[in-house]
């Protein structure tokens, strides 16, 4: 029995005003087939997130398709109720003056902070306090989200982002604005998800999000598929001082990759 596929991408070309922002992407994404997508800034990775939110239209061409969990078309507000994404944006977007369970609670309406709890039942509400529990958030849910770190106000995106217990999970750059001890704890929630079964889509341009769990790393330079494989058969001096145009030594210690200029 073949794995549900949740995103295929065949010749997938799309433009941000007049600029050509990807060209003729194509590759799919497996239920259980946790994914990478690497690059650095410019390479077409905020582009590729737009497609999959249908904030963005490909390019129509006969040879080219999109799909996401199967379909080529979506009413958005459907999408997004099987669709989670975690980003740096969501989490400055959000109402400040609302608590951290309003914060969770938006997810069902797909609102950016704000929850209207009269029309939502007890059982939304209950899975709210659920997955704060699950998360480890459960102390911080009358807080209010301004008054919060940005490391506890990240958590409470992806709490949101996990209401609807999404197909898929896109990690837009996760861990950016977060210390040391914010970096690693919110690689551990992610792999836990993995290991759960939750599929995740991690987008980034930092090698030390990418822990064990993912199958596969894309590479994106240029608006272009630049290498497609393993960690190991990807994440190696040559690819990686090609992809950022320098000399870079890379290296993988307790699973984390590292990258540091060649002497």
């Amino acid at each position: 029995m073949h794995p549900k596929m949740l995103l295929q991408f065949k010749n997938v070309s799309a433009y941000r005003g007049l600029n050509l922002a990807l060209n003729s992407i194509s590759f799919d994404v497996a239920a259980g087939q946790n994914t990478v997508i690497f690059g650095p800034n410019g390479a077409g990775k905020s582009t590729l997130l737009k497609l999959m939110e249908r904030e963005l239209y490909p390019v129509f061409d006969a040879d080219s398709q999109l799909k996401i969990f199967g379909e080529d078309r979506w009413s958005v507000w459907d999408l997004r109720r099987r669709l989670g994404i975690v980003s740096p944006d969501t989490q400055f977007r959000c109402n400040g003056n609302v608590s951290g369970l309003d914060i969770i609670l938006s997810g069902f309406h797909s609102t950016i902070g704000y929850a209207d709890r009269s029309n939502l039942n007890s059982h939304q509400i209950q899975r709210g306090h659920a997955i704060a529990e699950e998360l480890e958030i459960a102390h911080l849910v009358e807080k209010p989200y301004r008054a919060m770190s940005t490391g506890q106000q990240r958590r409470f995106i992806m709490a949101r982002s996990l209401v609807h217990k999404p197909e898929l999970l896109i990690l837009d750059e996760p861990t950016t604005g977060l210390d040391l001890g914010g970096v690693f704890e919110y690689v551990e929630r992610a792999t836990r998800l993995m290991a759960k079964g939750t599929t995740i889509l991690l987008v980034t341009h930092h090698l030390h999000e990418i822990s064990l769990e993912f199958d596969r790393v894309i590479l994106l330079k240029d608006g272009e598929m630049f290498k497609m494989g393993t960690k190991q058969e990807v994440l190696t001096d040559a690819n990686l001082s090609a992809l950022f145009g320098l000399e870079l030594s890379v290296s993988c210690d307790q699973g984390f990759y590292h990258a540091v200029p060649k002497s």
